[in-house]
């Protein structure tokens, strides 16, 4: 059985849209702030927050998400929602940035540069 050092390197779509949430913030803000009103009428409130509250850096965190409170929001509860909720999100991203026009090769392309 394959060992995954990451909780979403097991589904390459999901993996994929970690990344691409790393890449294109701004342009996946609007769908992250869907998922969370989902997951905000479903779980509640309070519950969300709560839990948030409890698995927020408190230091305001050093990793790539943290600097956006909804993204952070977004993978934190990502993270732990039903792998079927998962793949459904991560298919839902995928979909608006198609929607949007971009590409995989425009993904690709600013992956590369990012990472040099």
């Amino acid at each position: 059985m394959k060992e995954y050092k990451r909780w979403y390197d097991y589904d390459p779509t999901l993996l994929e849209v970690i990344e691409l949430l790393r890449y294109y913030p701004n342009e996946l803000h609007s769908q992250a702030v869907v998922f969370l009103e989902k997951i905000t009428i479903q779980a509640g409130e309070d519950t969300v927050e709560r839990f948030y509250n409890m698995v927020r850096p408190k230091d305001g965190g050093h990793r790539w998400y943290d600097k956006d409170p909804v993204i952070s929001k977004a993978i934190e509860l990502l993270r732990v929602v039903p792998v079927n909720v998962q793949k459904e999100v991560a298919q839902n991203f995928m979909k608006a940035l198609n929607d949007m026009g971009i590409t995989k090769e425009q993904i690709s392309a600013n992956q590369a540069k990012n990472s040099v």
